[in-house]
């Protein structure tokens, strides 16, 4: 299941997850507050389905989840590895195993840390590693992990 990432439910949703009230969500879109608490429940069911389904689809074992967040850990049974299933409104909905890599020779480098900083900046993360992604990855997914 896909969601568009200009969906007004979606954007509800962006705007909880940053911390804003649904009744600041409804002033700034001229709505009541319950429209925007059954666009939110809506969009959680369509977050929680699309975790579930991008699991089961990686064969992922699910451990556990939060849809207000839009995240998912479970462990990878192919690859025998912990994996992440997470929301991103810049990304899309991406999939990240834990791994070591070799990462300065890889050629997804650059897109691996430009993922791992705008999600990071969507949930207004700081990450102190900067030049590993695997190390990036390690730190932002164990806070995640924290708020979950």
């Amino acid at each position: 299941m896909s969601f568009l990432m200009t969906d007004r439910q979606f954007a509800f949703w962006r705007l909880r997850r940053d911390g804003i009230t649904n009744i600041r969500i409804a002033e700034q879109f001229h709505i009541s507050r319950q429209a925007v608490s059954k666009a939110l429940l809506t969009m959680e069911g369509k977050i929680e389905k699309t975790l579930l389904e991008m699991a089961h689809s990686n064969q992922i074992e699910v451990e556990r989840y939060n849809a207000e967040k839009g995240v998912l850990f479970g462990r990878s049974v192919p690859f025998n590895a912990n994996a992440i299933v997470f929301v991103s409104a810049r990304h899309g909905v991406q999939v990240w195993y834990e791994h070591e890599g070799d990462c300065g020779s890889c050629a997804r480098y650059t897109q691996c840390i430009e993922l791992l900083w705008d999600f990071a900046d969507e949930l207004k993360l700081s990450l102190t590693t900067t030049d590993d992604p695997t190390r990036m990855a390690d730190e932002l997914f164990a806070k995640l992990r924290e708020m979950v």
